[in-house]
């Protein structure tokens, strides 16, 4: 079976494919410093808990944006699934065709959404990842990455929030229902939720207007992205596995 890793700067996602099935997902976070032990024995607890064996595992592939983790995170593999994993940057064969100014600073994970994305439903496609960073970005047709956004995420932008003000509170980001709020944490949830939908919305306009897809069909992933697909006519498709997905498509094609 093939683990697929996507190591943000949040969480670290697991999807646990046979062939081309997801059968199984789940996440650690990042903020907790662990050893090559510490990651390789909480894997395999994780797996044994959903009804698997360490030793189902023999292919793995990674995409990180953390590069500060990486060596004792893939050690922890190493050691305790017994296989290298495949790391996602330059040379990987993807698919797409990398066309910005300097291809090596693109994020993995930016790459993989975009393959991913391309693969499931084809381009022109805008792919928008709410994440840690919410990023937008656009594949032709034909396939090329031409580039794109990178803004802060909904939760950068809530910490900032909470964090530099005496008198505003953490909250719940959710939608609040209305615009015009009557306390501070609704007048907060409306700032933060309709600020990134109205952001999301002038920024893909933008883009369409920019390169001249004007179709381009746009897909969302990323934690919340659910609710703010929900509340946009800009969004056609949320994705919850797109960027595990992309990770499976990925490795298939290195076999290939």
């Amino acid at each position: 079976m093939l683990l697929a890793v996507d190591v943000g700067n949040t969480d670290i996602t697991f999807g646990l494919f046979r062939e081309s099935e997801l059968i199984t997902r789940f996440r650690v976070t990042v903020k907790v410093p662990r050893s090559s032990d510490e990651y390789g024995e909480l894997i395999c607890a994780i797996l044994q808990q959903k009804g698997y064996s360490p030793e189902d595992v023999n292919e793995v592939i990674i995409a990180s944006v953390v590069p500060k983790i990486m060596y004792s995170f893939t050690s922890g593999i190493i050691k305790y699934l017994h296989c290298h994993p495949l790391v996602v940057g330059a040379g990987i064969k993807t698919g797409i065709r990398i066309e910005t100014a300097n291809p090596k600073e693109i994020g993995p994970d930016r790459i993989v959404d975009a393959v991913s994305a391309y693969e499931q439903y084809g381009g022109p496609i805008i792919v928008v990842d709410f994440g840690t960073a919410t990023t937008y970005d656009i594949v032709t047709a034909e396939g090329a990455f031409l580039g794109g956004v990178i803004s802060p995420g909904i939760r950068i932008s809530a910490n900032a929030l909470w964090n530099n003000t005496a008198n505003l509170p953490e909250i719940e980001i959710k939608c609040p229902g209305v615009s015009i709020a009557k306390d501070t944490i609704t007048s907060m949830q409306a700032g933060l939720f309709f600020g990134t939908i109205g952001q999301s919305e002038y920024i893909i306009r933008k883009i369409k207007e920019e390169s001249g897809f004007l179709d381009a069909k746009v897909v969302a992933t990323g934690g919340l992205g659910k609710i703010i697909s929900e509340h946009t006519d800009e969004i056609q498709v949320y994705d919850s596995d797109l960027t595990l997905r992309g990770l499976q498509i990925i490795y298939d094609k290195q076999k290939k």
